[in-house]
């Protein structure tokens, strides 16, 4: 049987043992064992070996596919080579012809290598096996095996200890009591590996089965959690990550410390998996493992983190092939994630075997008190059901045959009972999940139980996780199944689509519950006065339900909605508003961060698109969970405040507040009131400085701000400060304010925002303002790093000095910018078709310019640089970035203050922006000026073109 396994694994084509030693024997007779030339040639020997046979499993791999099997040829190639290390240094470099009985060595393999696997990055696990303790002659050996391995390029790991030490360092240490448990016959003394394996189960493993059990599943959980306790991490560590190969091994440790099991199968005979959830076992270990073997091949290391970087590269490697719809990298991240669910069903079906075997072994009288006092409890109002110490499960094996919606009913229970749920009932829904067909699809009841579900005011997204990671979610919704496990290969989406969804109607309950306060005050308190709640819980939970289609995700899903929502008991009414958030989900986060609020095109556009108030109290709330349950540090203050400011805004003109008064008038009302404000400055200092505003400046900003601005103006010209900056911070918007006052110029935006970039600020917004006298107010709005107010004020204070270290033509913006970017990782393996878009539809006074591309550091600064050679003002820009892609809109006219209306002039606009999106050569714009306050000719650029 063995030689029919190593058959079907061509283990002879990755190295064969016999000829390797007969090769080591050559060496030892031409040079003699123990000679320095003797063993350069053994090294070199062994090092041709390994490379060769690692080659040949590589070229395997891509040919069968076989992941399990190239971690076992790996690990076969391993064996070979240290078995004939071993024999050539006891027999040609130590030899002991008459050994003593302290002169005995055991050498095993442990860890991942004691299961007889190992991936091309992996450690070498070996522990040195003593009959008493250590003797010259073990050392030698030892040390002469551990440095030709080290020399060979090999991390290994290793320990030598006798078997008491090996016994007593058992029972203290987990992690030596698992590798021991794992340990496995290399080359030496098998008496003694026999020893260790007789006292080890009867001195260590007999009668300590719950305290392993429960020790090695809270190292479990721990690993979870700082992997971030979801299988649905966008770039999922393989290893350690939850659904990855280190849960598969923990399932093997606790069946073999618990059930004396040699391999996974034997599970099948004891009743703990079925033959169909022992083959998912051995289908998602081979997954899992091809997928790693892969990551070790193509990056040359142990790397166990699946990477943006690297994931292109291995789904081409496994042969997936782009789909309508789905990338081949998608689809082959689709099939992990599904794999990884596959784990955690496995994980959940053999702890509930696992809990009916322990209370059954449990011992005498104690077994029986604890089997009474712990007996199930009735649930009122049903019989299908008891509760079992908190966990809710099935009073006997027929509940679902019996009635089919009692699959649903579970769920319904849980929740408004609070109830866990046993293992093993969780273990019935992954087997039943067949009964869940069209009929109870359309069953009455059981809609309307999923919606009490979904709509609960309990812990609906907790119900939804259960149901989904039992497979229930996609049975019974076939929709949200197309998208269960689907990944979108961006940097902006953190998890799965699934996840995303049930974390959507996390965030939902909690601002529902009154729990987001602080986070969310305007969500917060607009919640319990929105009347269609059910439509709203629909919704969230449906917004993405049709990604991954051809078509524009939004606009299938309001289709998917308007099928849905009736099965579910929705009316038409209620219909048609869930269709109507679905397919304008984004709308409103999307104005809120790419367009001009202080524009009134951009309130009225609005306005006639969501039409009433309820209506935008709905997308509000839809949008604030949507972007919160992206990914961690993907929401912020900002972005709240951005769409309360539209909020905002929009109520106002949809309650009929707008005034009707002219612009001309509000104007002067807005001239009056700064006055008013500034009443304890002399007369003639007020009368001035208040003639320094134009009309846009006073209209857009707020009366607090204008006072704060004239202060600043009036220190600046006290001090005869040509350049000044002044920087607050705000923690709750995750914003830092940096406001400017020089001479205005046409560069000035593109040169602030280059500084700004070299500096390592990321731009959120900028708004650009010129004065009477021929100076620019700028304010630019940069993302908060810093959680301490002063930490982040000095941060502030030093961007703001390299602005006008750049102005004064002290500092050169592409050197301080490769710099900073020197080494840091690059958006290489994502592709964003740059685009460009002129629109003068969205603003009365301003032509709108919106460009798409992959973010780069200083792209910004380019960007403006060429609107300002092609004679643009740049009013304001608005910067919206989406993981390794950017929005920017900028509201810019002509010089002479009109829109651009010249179609030949627009699609030049386009050809030159498209240049810098693809950062090709521009000569126009690679002669830019660094500075502009420097005299001419003095900044380093223009002596560089010079020399």
């Amino acid at each position: 049987m063995l030689k029919a396994a190593e058959d079907r694994l061509n283990l002879t084509q990755i190295v064969d043992p016999a000829t390797l030693r007969a090769t080591l024997d050559a060496i030892a007779s031409t040079h003699g064992g123990a000679s320095v030339q003797a063993r350069q040639e053994v090294l070199a020997e062994v090092k041709r070996v390994n490379a060769q046979g690692r080659e040949t499993a590589r070229a395997m791999l891509f040919e069968d596919g076989g992941g399990t099997a190239c971690a076992v040829r790996i690990s076969h190639l391993q064996d070979v080579i240290t078995a004939a290390l071993y024999d050539y240094a006891s027999r040609h470099v130590y030899r002991v012809d008459s050994p003593s009985m302290s002169e005995r060595l055991t050498v095993t393999a442990v860890g991942g290598y004691g299961r007889g696997t190992l991936a091309p990055g992996s450690d070498i696990d070996l522990l040195f096996v003593l009959p008493y303790k250590n003797t010259p002659w073990t050392e030698q050996i030892v040390e002469w095996i551990l440095y030709i391995l080290w020399d060979m390029g090999l991390k290994v790991g290793h320990a030598t200890r006798n078997i008491d030490e090996c016994i007593r360092l058992s029972r203290s240490d987990m992690t030596i009591r698992t590798a021991i448990l794992e340990a496995r016959f290399l080359c030496g003394e098998r008496a003694l590996f026999k020893e260790l394996g007789d006292r080890f189960d009867t001195e260590v493993v007999e009668g300590s089965g719950p305290e392993f059990i429960s020790s090695k599943l809270a190292e479990r959980d721990e690993r979870h959690r700082k992997a971030g306790d979801t299988r649905y991490l966008v770039e999922p560590n393989v290893k350690e990550g939850k659904g990855g190969l280190r849960d598969l091994n923990t399932l093997f440790w606790i069946a073999k410390y618990f059930y004396h099991i040699r391999n996974t199968e034997e599970l099948v005979g004891l009743g703990v998996l079925s033959r169909r959830e022992f083959n998912l076992f051995v289908k998602a270990e081979d997954f899992l493992w091809a997928v790693r073997c892969h990551m070790h091949f193509l990056t040359g290391k142990a790397e166990e983190r699946l990477s943006f970087d690297i994931q292109r590269d291995i789904a081409s490697g496994l042969g997936y092939q782009d789909h309508p719809g789905l990338s081949a990298v998608e689809r082959f991240m689709k099939h992990y994630f599904l794999v990884a669910k596959d784990v955690g069903d496995l994980t959940r079906i053999f702890c509930a075997g696992l809990e009916d075997q322990q209370a059954k072994q449990a011992p005498g009288l104690t077994g029986v008190i604890s089997r009474f006092a712990n007996r199930p409890r009735k649930i009122p109002g049903t019989l299908d059901f008891l509760e079992d110490k908190g966990r809710i499960t099935l009073a006997d094996a027929d509940v679902f045959k019996r009635d089919p919606v009692n699959i649903i009913r579970l769920f319904h229970l849980a929740d408004i009972r609070g109830l866990e749920f046993h293992p093993d009932a969780l273990k019935r829904v992954t087997r039943s999940l067949r009964m869940i067909n069209a009929e109870v699809r359309e069953n009455e009841e059981a809609n309307r139980l999923f919606l009490s579900i979904l709509t609960s005011k309990r812990q609906p997204a907790i119900i939804l996780r259960r149901m989904n990671e039992a497979g229930l979610l996609g049975r019974f919704i076939p929709e949200f199944g197309k998208i269960v496990s689907m990944m979108q290969f961006n940097m902006y989406h953190h998890y799965t689509v699934d996840e995303h969804l049930i974390r959507t109607v996390s965030v939902l309950s909690g601002i529902d519950k009154g729990e987001e306060g602080r986070e969310h005050p305007l969500a917060s308190k607009i919640m319990p006065s929105i009347e269609e709640r059910e439509a709203l819980y629909v919704a969230v939970f449906l917004h993405d339900i049709a990604k991954g289609r051809p078509e524009d995700h939004s606009i299938a899903g309001a289709r998917v909605a308007r099928k849905l929502c009736p099965r579910l008991g929705l009316s038409p009414k209620q219909t048609e508003l869930v269709a109507w958030l679905v397919e304008d989900h984004l709308t409103m986060s999307m104005v809120a961060q790419t367009r001009d609020l202080n524009d009134r095109k951009t309130i009225t556009d609005f306005a006639e698109k969501v039409r009433t108030l309820e209506r935008l109290k709905l997308l509000l709330v839809l949008s604030v969970c949507d972007i919160r349950a992206v990914g961690p540090g993907v929401w912020n203050g900002w972005k709240g405040q951005l769409l309360r400011t539209l909020y905002y805004e929009t109520e106002l003109m949809l309650s009929g507040g707008f005034s009707e008064v002219s612009r001309k008038q509000r104007t002067a009302h807005a001239r009056e009131a700064l006055a008013e404000a500034l009443s304890d400055w002399k007369e003639k200092d007020r009368a001035a400085y208040v003639k320094l505003h134009y009309e846009p400046y006073l209209l857009a900003v707020p009366l607090e701000e204008q006072v704060r601005h004239a202060q600043f103006i009036r220190e600046a010209d006290r001090a005869k400060k040509q350049l000044a900056t002044m920087v607050r911070t705000n923690a709750f918007h995750a914003i830092t304010e940096i406001t400017l006052l020089s001479p205005d110029h046409p560069r000035l935006l593109s040169i602030v925002t280059g500084a700004c970039a070299a500096a390592g600020a990321n731009i959120a917004d900028a708004q650009v303002f010129t004065t009477s006298d021929g100076r620019a107010l700028d304010t630019i709005l940069i993302n908060r790093e810093l959680p301490d107010d002063e930490d982040e004020l000095r941060r502030g204070a030093s961007i703001g000095r390299m602005i006008e270290d750049v102005l004064a033509g002290k500092a050169y913006i592409p050197e301080v910018i490769a710099r900073k970017t020197r080494g840091k990782r690059k958006h290489r393996p994502f592709i964003v078709k740059p685009q460009v878009t002129i629109s003068n539809t969205l603003s009365n006074k301003f032509t709108l310019i919106e460009i798409e591309c992959l973010d780069r550091t200083g792209l910004l600064s380019e960007v403006a640089s060429v609107l300002s050679d092609l004679s643009l003002d740049i009013a304001s820009a608005h910067i919206t970035t989406f993981g390794e892609k950017v929005v920017d809109t900028f509201y810019v006219r002509d010089l002479v203050g009109q829109k651009i209306t010249n179609e030949n002039r627009k699609l030049n606009i386009v050809a030159r922006l498209k240049a810098v999106l693809s950062a090709e050569e521009d000569e126009v714009r690679d002669h830019m000026p660094s500075g502009m306050i420097a005299p001419q000719g003095s900044t380093r650029r223009e002596k560089r073109a010079s020399s």
